[in-house]
């Protein structure tokens, strides 16, 4: 589309600019932070007193209304159903399905608006009351536009058939008349209510004949004298040719046979039958498509619309199509003050009768506050084919970019942005980036969130979101000392770093505390642990706790030999191990063999080595304490030798010879 060509409408932020100084501004995904400096406006005087403030200014409230958003979400539905219809399908097993489509995005629409209604009723606020007729007058203006488009557009009715689609729409949205006629019919004396004649020159102008017989006869009934022009009118009223799409009459033979109507009751018009009674002869000329007398109730048709098809209903019932911009545009000058222009809302119908599909939805984009309304219908128009000629400079087509700015306000929201999750899916050309980047700024409040965030990420294969966002959760998990968790976020990152860090601070704890935390988690890592060597070692070396607590002491000392000898444990950790080993070592039943003991004892002694480039830092204790602990393993490794010794039967040493082993 085209620039806009409109200046855009002036928002007021209470506050602003009291204190005379400049105004600073960022930008949000939905909304405008705005907010004071400290710099001063050129020539002004000291400001007022007092902070800065800050003011969030949002371009569409609507998605935090309750009621609205129960229209966000019903309508999510039907989009992602209207892209499940199959593209293979036959073009007119489609327009059905399509004009279904269209009439549940209108229910929608209805049900907030008989809420916001109801709730408007009920309120007190005035401020409140004015913000909901505020949005029910919205929502009737899109609900009249998009029943004129699925008229126009996707139903796409032919000569004949489209003038009892236009009545339709025309009755739809002029309930004042059924609430007339409640109040004439339950007065006293109905034929003597000021309104009588209101309600049948208005059934008459919306085509509703054989209501407006039943109001008449009863002034009929009333005046014996007058009954011969009433049952006359009675009789053009019931004459009156109706086009029936079903019947077997063609569009012919009805225009053939709705002249010969009309020929009669302007005949009867000419002879002055109904000169007698005003109001009969006004309706009479109503039924001639006399354009004056209808435009002398511009009260009772109350918009140049319901004139328009008024006037195609007593003048050309067999309108085409390709004719209706040439009565519009009449009809509209006709009704509507010269000296004044026109607003938004019939600039709009006049492009959909002149079937500007895009003028429609650039000047809804201008009108309405949100995307919501032109994404959801420029989708429909697109599935009926009807805006394939039309692509943007910048890449995307017009349904595209609007389904993204749609998708990308409700990213703002808390809720609704799993919503967008289902329209950016079904933008083919720039959707995935979107999502990718909208995504990033969900803020994590709760885990709960997170889980839903990352499931939506790694359903598309979004690697990098799904890092990030594991890799955030660990970091706040870890900041809080809830190690588990931080470790089930940094193992689903595959974070090799961070899980060594985790894996370090479990050791770290285990130290202090003497047990460890988070024991289902340690003990179903599975192959989880290999992510990293120190997360291999805080596994094994739980499951080297698990073994010595069911008394499986040799596959315990095992496991605890295998992880000194492998270099999997920490030097810093040597000690805590050896320490492990003692009880072992103190068994009655010999645990570790001789091999094994002295590979124990090496480990201990390069532990202790000055010499050992790797000296490990000891734990801050006293020093005398670290002394006795060493000769405590001394001792309990030198006796565990002897009694391996002892059960193996004897050892060759390589620095006897063979003559002294004989001897």
């Amino acid at each position: 589309m085209e620039e806009v060509d409109v200046e855009p409408t002036t928002t007021l932020v209470p506050g602003v600019g009291l204190k005379q100084k400049h105004v600073g501004f960022e930008w949000g995904p939905g909304d405008i932070l705005v907010y004071e400096t400290n710099f001063k406006l050129q020539g002004a005087g000291s400001g007022g007193p007092g902070s800065p403030s800050v003011y969030v200014v949002r371009k569409d409230e609507d998605i935090y209304s309750p009621i609205l958003r129960k229209l966000f979400n019903e309508s999510h539905h039907i989009f992602v159903g209207l892209q499940n219809i199959k593209e293979d399908m036959p073009s007119k097993n489609k327009k059905p399905q399509f004009v279904s489509v269209s009439k549940n995005y209108r229910s929608v629409i209805r049900a907030c608006m008989e809420e916001l209604q109801q709730v408007a009723v009920s309120t007190q606020e005035a401020s409140l009351v004015a913000q909901y007729s505020n949005q029910v007058s919205i929502l009737l203006a899109i609900e009249l536009i998009w029943n004129l488009c699925e008229v126009l557009f996707i139903d796409a009715a032919p000569a004949g058939i489209l003038l009892l689609h236009l009545l339709d729409w025309v009755r739809l949205h002029k309930a004042d008349v059924d609430e007339k006629v409640r109040e004439v019919l339950q007065s006293e004396s109905p034929t003597h209510h000021r309104a009588y004649w209101e309600v049948v020159i208005s059934f008459v102008l919306q085509g509703r004949m054989d209501e407006a017989r039943q109001i008449l006869m009863k002034q009929a009934n009333l005046q014996p004298a007058s009954r011969p022009i009433y049952q006359l009118m009675d009789s053009l009223l019931q004459k009156m040719p109706i086009f029936n799409p079903g019947g077997t009459q063609t569009l012919t033979e009805f225009d053939v046979k709705w002249r010969h109507w009309h020929e009669e009751c302007d005949r009867y018009l000419q002879d002055n039958s109904f000169a007698s009674n005003c109001h009969l002869e006004t309706i009479c000329k109503i039924l001639v498509g006399d354009e004056d007398t209808m435009l002398e109730h511009k009260e009772l048709l109350g918009t140049w619309y319901h004139f328009l098809v008024s006037r195609l209903l007593f003048f050309h019932p067999t309108v085409k199509p390709s004719e209706l911009h040439y009565y519009a545009q009449s009809s509209m000058d006709m009704f509507l003050d010269s000296r004044s222009a026109p607003e938004p809302l019939d600039s709009i119908l006049l492009a959909a009768f002149e079937f500007d599909l895009h003028q429609v939805i650039k000047d809804c984009s201008i009108a309405l506050n949100n995307w919501w309304f032109v994404a959801h219908l420029t989708d429909l128009l697109d599935h009926c084919k009807l805006l394939q000629s039309h692509n943007l400079h910048f890449g995307s087509n017009l349904r595209e970019f609007l389904v993204l700015e749609y998708a990308s306000g409700l990213f703002s929201h808390h809720s609704l942005w799993q919503l967008a999750v289902d329209y950016f899916d079904h933008c083919p050309e720039f959707g995935r980036v979107y999502l990718e980047l909208q995504i990033e700024r969900v803020p994590l409040e709760t885990e709960r969130k997170a889980l839903k965030v990352l499931r939506i990420c790694e359903q598309r294969q979004m690697n990098e979101q799904v890092r990030s966002i594991c890799k955030i959760m660990a970091k706040r998990a870890l900041s809080n000392n809830r190690l588990g968790s931080a470790l089930s976020w940094s193992i689903r990152a595959k974070d090799a770093a961070f899980a060594t860090l985790i894996s370090e601070r479990f050791l770290q704890d285990y130290c202090t505390r003497g047990s460890f935390s988070d024991l289902d988690l340690i003990d179903n890592l599975g192959p989880a642990m290999l992510l990293s060597d120190r997360l291999t070692f805080l596994g094994k070396y739980r499951e080297f706790h698990r073994l010595y607590g069911e008394m499986r002491f040799t596959e315990a000392a095992k496991l605890l030999l295998s992880l000194m000898t492998a270099k999997i444990a920490p030097r810093s950790f040597w000690m805590t191990l050896l320490t492990d080993a003692l009880p072992l070592l103190e068994q009655k039943e010999v645990i570790f063999s001789v091999d094994q003991t002295h590979e124990l004892m090496f480990c201990l002694e390069e532990l202790t080595s000055d010499n050992s480039e790797t000296k490990p830092e000891w734990p801050a204790q006293d020093e005398d304490i670290e002394s006795t602990k060493l000769e405590l393993l001394r001792l309990a490794l030198a006796r565990n030798l002897a009694m391996a010794i002892v059960k193996e039967g004897t050892v060759e040493l390589p620095f006897f010879s063979p003559s002294v082993r004989a001897s």
